[in-house]
């Protein structure tokens, strides 16, 4: 077969096959292989049967083949079968072997019909074959039968793609020689996947059931629909034959009378019949592995290099071992300490791409939701002014006052100063909740031993708990301690005197922010009518004085701006149907914001853009609505509320005199909250894990518990072993193999256009200028650029090769050959013209 040294390629593969199929999914590889596929009662298990010598495959109506089965014939001095889901049992009763798959595809698809991609492994060895790995596929069907689903045809080609789309698999288009080859469902998929004809194989099947004044000459010949690697013909035995249990020895003897007795065939009877398909696929299959091995090769080695780390600290592995067991706990608590201080502190290895986490998410707290929290809280100008002159009014009593009392600015004060005690809970309370979610993250690197992350999650979170306690009791007493004493002698205070001056400056300040960029980013617009577009997204641009949105994020096409002036924002609560975070924007006054629109649904994909967008729209000074039920009662009284001008002054002065002191409360709180909450709380159980942690799992109970494997790491753990060693062998075994063969090279592009072209009938293209021309039988042509041998006078002559010959190079010093001629020999003194 020109294969010498390369006879142990198939074999390779299938104990390949069989060291892969036994330890699962691990390896990722495509094994070399051939597929068959063809339509149903194409001949396809016929073709099979033929190959092996016995009856061995289910017949009936309907798919048979209902699960793909890898058949790997191996040349031995005996006959037998096995199957790798019965590892050790022999079948010499091929009948057996027949019940057999009958048997194991009903186990898993029932017994009526239905179809599975799991498949069946099926090994024969005997000295009637070739080394050969097959899949059986099931034949491609157009109506479902029995409890098969309506769509089995699309589940018959997805199943059949699997295999097939694999570069490594070699394809057997089967097709029987009395239907139309153009319409052919087994060429038609080979060419979707292969559509240079690579891999593809053709086989004609029931030549001896042609109508009578026809054949498939043209076909087999590679001239009708032709393929790069060509057709064979086979003659499979016929329904009466296999009835009538008529030997396949039989029928492979009388298929060869029938090639070299039919006038259209007898010409290449040698190149048709099933022992020369076998020879082929043989060949071919052993090319094909050949061809594929460095990469191969190349696949095993990623994968065992991916999986030596692993399989170096498992190897040598003793779960009992107190020793190991006691070191094993040393090193886990202390890669939890690590990996917590990593997430907290940050680090440049093992980065989330994903989403915020620990110390970043942490820092957002700390510098976007806090200081939005705390704006919530503050008191809408309105409310403020009416409070001020309850104040005023109440202070003075029975008596009309004639200066501003300070009294009504301590009381305001201390009312706004005793607000702040939400936000700066609910800041433990966030910062907190980060905490567990690091420490549950650290700890999955402990899930290979249950009881100790569990032990460790508990401790921990214990130990976070027992420190929110202390860290809220001194965040309260930082609020009382602002109280206690309101220090009107601040040097960032402005005093009575100076608090009208100041709130001019404050007006002016504010109107020349200037048009400062705050965020861009991403957001959708919800409340687009379904007529108009629906939701779109656009590129959103926040500045100082506006909220201008444009097509994309280059900013060239600005679709809108939204002056910032009476604009609030609120809360809308989520649909059911979207999974999108939503908010709005509205005006003060009633106004349409956009268009039509009363308000602006603006939507994110997590609540934590969402946070951090009012965040920006809160430096900007849109601030959040505070509709509730007080206010809403209050309606009424705040707009018929009027004060006279005196009263007024003092409202103005007193109010500007709080904003001044508040906002010297609340810059104080912003910076000592945060550093409240890292020294008591992240800092404190940074220093726990450290220090404390192993000597509290210690006193937790019984060492040797803590450190008791699951079941799952002990399935991994065997798991990859299996796999190294696997990989390592497989290397091994094909380092062995000397990959220096004599190969038939690839048959040269055929024009392969007509597959699922509209071609019918059986009629030739037109013979291109270049074609050759049919030949008697038993005539050969030489092949293109060969010279003809010295004793057969060529088409111009019998020295039509030699250096007389005009298309032939110049041989200098070498005489024409010494053969018989009609024509003379040139003269010796004749001269080439100048």
């Amino acid at each position: 077969m020109g294969n010498r040294g390369m006879e142990d390629l198939i074999p390779l593969v299938n104990r390949l096959q069989d060291a892969f199929s036994s330890i699962g999914q691990a390896c990722n590889l495509d094994l070399p292989q051939i597929a068959v596929v063809g339509g149903q009662s194409a001949g396809k298990s016929s073709v099979l049967e033929n190959f092996v010598g016995r009856d061995f495959l289910p017949r009936g109506s309907g798919i048979v083949t209902r699960r793909p089965l890898v058949l790997q014939l191996i040349s031995a001095t005996a006959e037998w079968a096995e199957f790798l889901h019965c590892k050790g049992k022999k079948f010499t009763d091929f009948d057996e072997v027949r019940q057999e798959i009958e048997g194991e595809t009903d186990r898993v698809t029932g017994a009526n019909k239905g179809i599975s991609p799991v498949p069946i492994n099926l090994r024969v060895y005997s000295p009637h074959v070739l080394n050969l790995t097959l899949i059986d596929l099931p034949g491609i069907t157009k109506v479902p039968v029995g409890d098969q689903p309506v769509d089995i045809e699309q589940q018959i080609r997805d199943m059949i793609m699997q295999f097939i789309s694999r570069e490594s698999c070699l394809i057997l288009a089967v097709t029987p020689a009395n239907t139309d080859l153009a319409n052919s469902d087994a060429l038609k998929l080979a060419k979707d996947v292969d559509p240079q004809g690579l891999r593809t194989i053709g086989v004609i099947t029931k030549l001896d059931l042609m109508d009578e004044g026809t054949d498939a000459r043209d076909v087999l010949e590679n001239k009708l629909l032709p393929l790069r690697r060509g057709y064979i013909g086979v003659v499979n035995r016929s329904q009466k034959d296999i009835d009538g249990k008529k030997d396949i020895k039989a029928a492979l003897e009388a298929e060869r009378k029938f090639f070299l007795s039919h006038p259209s065939y007898r010409h290449m009877a040698d190149k048709m019949g099933t022992p020369r398909l076998q020879q082929v696929l043989n060949q071919q299959l052993t090319n094909h592995i050949r061809d594929t091995l460095p990469a191969f090769r190349s696949k095993l080695q990623a994968q065992l290099l991916a999986l030596d780390k692993e399989a170096e600290e498992y190897r040598g592995y003793r779960p009992d071992d107190p020793s190991r067991k006691t070191k094993q706990l040393l090193q886990m608590v202390q890669q939890f300490s690590v990996d917590f201080e990593k997430r907290i502190e940050g680090s440049g290895d093992q980065v989330d791409t994903v989403e915020l986490s620990g110390g970043a998410k942490i820092n957002r707290i700390f510098h976007e939701r806090f200081p939005f929290e705390l704006v919530k809280m503050e008191c809408d100008d309105k409310e403020m002014r009416r409070e001020i002159s309850y104040a005023i009014k109440n202070i003075h009593g029975i008596r009309t006052g004639l200066f501003t009392p300070d009294m009504a600015f301590e009381a305001i004060v201390k009312k706004q100063i005793v607000k702040l005690k939400e936000p700066c809970i609910k800041c433990v309370d966030m910062v907190i909740q980060e905490l567990i979610n690091t420490v549950r993250q650290c700890s999955n690197k402990l899930e290979c031993f249950p009881t100790l992350r569990e032990e460790t999650e508990r401790i921990v979170t214990s130990h976070i708990r027992d420190r929110e306690s202390r860290s809220k009791d001194q965040v309260l007493l930082l609020i009382d301690l602002q109280l206690s004493y309101i220090n009107t002698n601040h040097e960032d205070f402005i005093g009575f005197a100076s608090a009208q001056q100041r709130s001019s400056q404050t007006n002016k300040s504010q109107s020349s922010a200037g048009n400062q960029v705050i965020r861009k980013g991403w957001l959708t617009i919800n409340n687009i009518s379904i007529i108009k577009g629906g939701a779109k997204e656009y590129w959103f641009v926040l500045t100082a004085e506006s909220l201008s949105w444009f097509k994309d994020d280059e900013e060239k096409e600005k679709k809108y701006m939204l002056p910032l002036d009476n604009l609030k924002v609120r809360d809308v609560e989520k649909s059911f149907m979207s999974s999108k975070h939503i908010f709005s924007i509205f005006n003060t006054e009633s106004r349409n914001v956009y268009k039509d629109n009363r308000t602006l649904e603006l939507a994110c994909d997590s609540q934590d853009d969402v946070d951090s967008w009012k965040s920006s729209l809160l430096r900007a000074g849109v601030y959040p609505d505070k509709t509730t039920t007080v206010e809403s009662e209050t309606t009424t009284t705040t707009d018929n509320f009027s004060m006279d001008p005196q009263l007024e002054r003092k409202v103005e002065t007193i109010r500007n005199l709080v904003d001044s002191y508040m906002a010297i409360v609340s810059k104080c709180i912003r910076d000592l909250i945060p550093k409240t909450i890292m020294h008591l709380m992240i800092n404190n159980v940074k220093d726990f894990i450290n220090a404390e942690l192993l000597a509290c799992l210690y006193s937790a109970g019984d060492q040797n518990a803590l450190m008791d494997e699951s079941q799952e790491q002990a399935q991994r753990r065997d798991e990859v072993l299996r796999t190294h060693q696997a990989l390592k062998e497989a290397l091994a075994i094909i380092g062995d193999i000397s990959t220096s063969t004599i190969t038939t090279p690839m048959p040269p592009p055929v024009d392969s256009s007509w597959v699922g072209g509209s071609t019918g009938g059986r009629r030739s293209p037109p013979p291109s200028p270049t074609a050759p021309r049919r030949m008697s039988s038993g005539q050969r042509p030489a092949p293109r650029g060969a010279p003809l041998p010295p004793n057969r006078p060529g088409p111009l002559g019998p020295f039509n090769n030699s250096a007389d010959s005009p298309q032939a190079p110049s041989r200098p010093n070498r005489a024409p050959p010494s053969i018989p001629s009609r024509r003379p020999p040139p003269s010796p003194t004749r001269q080439a013209p100048p």
